[in-house]
């Protein structure tokens, strides 16, 4: 038995010894910071992979040398979204005072629960929270860290439904008229999700017809709501998008808080992808009137590059997320402690367990001010805003919406040989065929990711989606490099 303590103890020097292989690791395979003439990605199927990394476990322990060569087999084959020449998703490379902050609360090992286990970080999780709520307008609400933007809108279903029908926490979905909500055609998912998870039922996830830029028309989710009204069911909650997973839209969000004023409902806004417009004066105007909402979920891990996962919710009225969440564990929540009470935030939460998600974007606002990070949003914007000039007029480029309001830009590519031909639905299904050959030879080559998609449900066929973060911060040559690659690899497709 070791002195001090039962089992075998382990020397502080023989974990860092460790871990400093793993940074050199990292060093060497500039997996923080690729260049630009390496490999985005060494694309391999799934079936090649499984050969190629060693997946098997194994009965006794290895060598630190073998783990340090495991990973590096890893790293090797994982797409290096720090790469400058990635943007296929909406996030992209880590910050890195963010990264600093993963590692210190990773290190330190911590639940989000109480301020008897984690009191640096329950007051770091309330000088964030209280920053952002100001920033957006809701300068006395609360706030709390989700393990990602689903779940963050789902509480802002969940505290709609308990605002509207109180008793529904006690006595379930019976106690209450059948519930709808609403949200843009053009919203994400996990808005049908949710109304799985919740019980509503997807079909009682109305979805309002946006325009044809991707804005919720207020004048349609007025229909929805009286038609719902006429069928006897209960209406309670509007979800509004800032930013859509597609084409980048805000949705009007003065006139949908004064349909849903009218109606007595519960406005939420996705502020998922959009939010960080917020941190810039210049691009900030598409957010106006998100003040009004009574609930927003913002995702600083996609624009930002806060490092996976950073979810903020943030509720208007205060107090609220604990009457709706809150289950009383006397193990955990004991009322006669010894400290001020008001600090154990854990029954504001579903989970139990919650991971130190605010310390990471607590270091980046401290490294880089308000000023910092309007920097490279605005960085970001204008790159876009490039990009898209540059292939407005371009021969063989042909943008799906004219304008675009947030980093996104959505397009076509017409190869030689299918330009000057009549545009009949058998054209636009070869056209339909184009992004998806590019993509695959860009990814093979491992020069390029970018995103494809169709809007199925506008009727518009397969398109790039051309989305620019934070970080790296990208330059005007990155949008030139795209635009190159995109033509040099399909010139001779049909």
């Amino acid at each position: 038995m070791a002195e001090g303590g039962c089992g075998e103890s382990q020397k502080p020097a023989t974990v860092f010894d460790f871990l400093s292989k793993i940074v050199r690791l990292l060093q060497d395979e500039e997996a923080l910071q690729p260049r630009r003439n390496d490999q985005v990605v060494q694309f391999q199927h799934p079936r090649e992979l499984q050969e190629l990394l060693p997946l098997a476990l194994n009965k006794d322990p290895l060598p630190d040398d073998d783990i340090v060569e495991a990973c590096r087999q890893v790293i090797k084959y994982s797409v290096k979204t720090n790469h400058p020449y990635f943007f296929n998703q909406l996030y992209g490379g880590v910050d890195m005072y963010g990264l600093a902050g993963t590692w210190i609360s990773e290190s330190l090992n911590t639940n989000q629960y109480t301020f008897e286990v984690g009191p640096a970080f329950t007051l770091v999780e309330h000088a964030v929270l209280t920053h952002t709520l100001n920033m957006f307008g809701l300068a006395n609400g609360d706030g709390i860290f989700c393990p990602g933007g689903s779940i963050s809108n789902m509480y802002g279903i969940v505290l709609a439904r308990y605002k509207k029908v109180p008793d529904i926490k006690t006595k379930g979905l019976s106690s209450a008229p059948p519930l709808v909500a609403f949200t843009s055609d053009d919203g994400h998912y996990s808005m049908l999700k949710a109304a799985h998870w919740l019980g509503l039922g997807t079909d009682n996830m109305i979805k309002v017809k946006s325009d044809n830029e991707g804005r919720m028309i207020p004048s349609e989710l007025v229909a929805c709501i009286q038609k719902a009204l006429k069928a006897g069911k209960q209406p309670f909650f509007v979800n509004a998008t800032a930013g859509t997973t597609v084409l980048g839209a805000f949705d009007p969000f003065e006139a949908l808080a004064d349909i849903c004023t009218e109606y007595h409902l519960w406005l939420h806004v996705d502020a998922c992808w959009g939010g960080s417009l917020m941190l810039s004066k210049k691009f900030s105007s598409v957010l106006k009137g998100i003040s009004r909402a009574d609930s927003i979920s913002w995702n600083p891990h996609k624009m930002l590059g806060a490092p996976l996962q950073c979810s903020a919710f943030l509720v208007r009225e205060k107090g609220l997320l604990h009457h709706s969440n809150a289950a009383a564990a006397h193990y955990l929540f004991q009322q006669d402690k010894f400290y001020d009470i008001s600090y154990d935030t854990g029954d504001k939460s579903v989970q139990c367990g919650r991971k130190v998600d605010a310390l990471k974007l607590w270091l980046m606002w401290k490294a880089r001010g308000d000023s910092g990070l309007e920097k490279v949003v605005d960085n970001a914007m204008e790159c876009a805003r490039y990009f898209c000039d540059r292939i407005r007029n371009r021969p063989g480029f042909r943008l799906v919406i004219p304008e675009f309001q947030c980093t996104n830009t959505c397009f076509w590519y017409i190869p030689p040989r299918l330009r000057n031909q009549e545009e009949t639905p058998e054209w636009w299904e070869k056209v339909n065929s184009v992004a998806p050959k590019i993509k695959e030879r860009l990814v093979l080559a491992g020069c390029l990711m970018i995103g494809y998609t169709p809007l199925s449900h506008k009727g518009i066929k397969n398109f790039f989606r051309m989305v620019v973060t934070c970080q790296p911060p990208a330059t005007v040559e990155d949008m030139d490099y795209v635009i190159e690659k995109i033509e040099e690899y399909a010139i001779d497709i049909v």
